[in-house]
């Protein structure tokens, strides 16, 4: 499995890029294209919805299109090929960007391309790194339970790890979506495909907890979203991913983002037995090999007790 390395720097300026100098390069990209290639408005529109893509990414990462990295670009196809990308999308989203990184390397803007090496249907489905046991316990330790917002937040990561939820799906729980009587979660995926996912113990409690704070949080407002901020407005997916990231640098975890508690959510299932395709239904998969994805953990697991027991190993 692929390690996550931070070190790698793959750009010649140094600093963060703002905006409009980042939309600036996709706006050079694509008049490339559109001079040079001849390719029609159409397709070119479709360039740019996947330029939009990867640069939502980067932004939620806190990070510039010129500071992309490969291990990045790697958590990006997985989370869309988890997302129930078709492969056609993803081997367009794929040539996109390897044309896009390609074309500032040869304007002299980057001075190594980071998709170089990805090529392959196989690298969409690379799993990114999970957290072990110890590293979700500090992670969900971090939150201060003495206020609010803290019981929010604790709230919200015992949700994430028990259910296996999206950022998206998880800051678009309505009260309704709660049923507290079966210990199920309600949740509308990818296409508003709805499914039913249970809750641990663990949730339910700091769910309790943070519903009697709720009412402070609202300030009279009111909300049918479970997860509010401080006056009532809905909590968006770059302020999920600065909390978790907050929360995983206090816990001393180098790297941490919500889709990596998703990951770990399965990749723990799979580790005690479940089956897959209930781990299938529970992650909202359309399709089993993109839950398959996971099984390289149960395989690891399997090598190593082989050599450790095995006389013959």
């Amino acid at each position: 499995m692929l390690r996550k390395s931070r070190s790698a720097d793959n750009r010649a300026p140094q600093k963060m890029l703002p905006a409009a100098v980042e939309n600036e390069y996709v706006r050079r990209y694509l008049a490339y294209l559109k001079v040079e290639k001849g390719l029609a408005a159409n397709t070119l529109e479709a360039y740019r919805n996947d330029l939009s893509k990867l640069s939502c990414f980067a932004e939620e990462h806190e990070k510039d299109l010129l500071s992309i990295e490969r291990s990045d670009l790697i958590e990006l196809f997985a989370e869309l090929k988890d997302g129930n990308a078709g492969d056609a999308s993803m081997a367009r989203f794929t040539s996109v960007i390897k044309g896009f990184f390609k074309f500032l390397l040869a304007e002299g803007i980057l001075r190594r391309d980071p998709s170089s090496l990805i090529e392959s249907r196989k690298s969409w489905q690379t799993l990114p790194s999970f957290l072990n046991n110890d590293d979700v316990e500090r992670l969900l330790a971090q939150p201060t339970l003495n206020d609010d917002v803290g019981l929010r937040d604790k709230a919200m990561l015992e949700v994430l790890y028990a259910t296996g939820l999206r950022v998206s799906e998880l800051i678009s729980l309505k009260l309704s979506d709660l049923d507290w009587d079966r210990g199920v979660i309600n949740c509308f995926g990818k296409g508003t495909k709805q499914r039913r996912v249970p809750i641990g113990k663990s949730a339910v409690d700091y769910l309790k907890r943070y519903f009697a704070a709720r009412p402070r949080l609202l300030q009279g407002k009111g909300s049918d979203y479970l997860f509010v901020e401080f006056g009532g407005a809905p909590l968006t997916r770059q302020k999920f991913w600065k909390l978790i990231k907050g929360y995983g640098q206090q816990a001393k975890i180098d790297y941490v983002t919500p889709h990596m508690m998703r990951h770990s959510f399965a990749t723990v299932l799979l580790r005690n037995g479940a089956d897959l395709r209930s781990v299938q239904m529970m992650l909202g998969h359309s399709d089993i090999s993109t839950t398959q994805i996971y099984t390289h953990v149960t395989n690891e697991n399997l090598q190593d007790a082989y050599k450790k027991f095995h006389p013959r190993s």
